[in-house]
């Protein structure tokens, strides 16, 4: 499990994103609380990381299918964490190559 290797942090955009599910408002926050998962704002250094990765993927011929919010995950875990615990291996470790990728499907 992922808090026994530390520290467990989710962005303010993962928080919306959870958040979008049909649950009552606090049933969220306290489940996160209650796992020992810590909020924690994405940073300025990185909204400016998402935002000039985002740009570049689009540049290349980067579909709409992604959009800035997966940037400022990956951001966020490159500049505020140690690592990226997620089953979409491919796309961060394209976009984000030095930031370390947990899946927990094979934890």
């Amino acid at each position: 499990m992922a808090v026994q290797s530390g520290s467990v942090i989710a962005s303010d955009v993962v928080w919306a994103e959870l958040a979008g599910w049909k649950q009552p408002e606090r049933a969220i926050p306290q489940a996160l609380e209650h796992l020992g998962v810590t909020y924690m704002p994405v940073s300025i250094e990185a909204a400016v990381v998402a935002g000039t990765t985002w740009a570049r993927y689009r540049a290349a011929g980067g579909s709409r299918d992604r959009m800035v919010p997966d940037f400022l995950v990956g951001a966020h875990a490159l500049t505020q964490a140690d690592r990226l615990l997620t089953r979409d291996r491919g796309f961060y470790r394209r976009y984000f190559a030095d930031l370390t990728i947990v899946d927990p499907t094979s934890a």
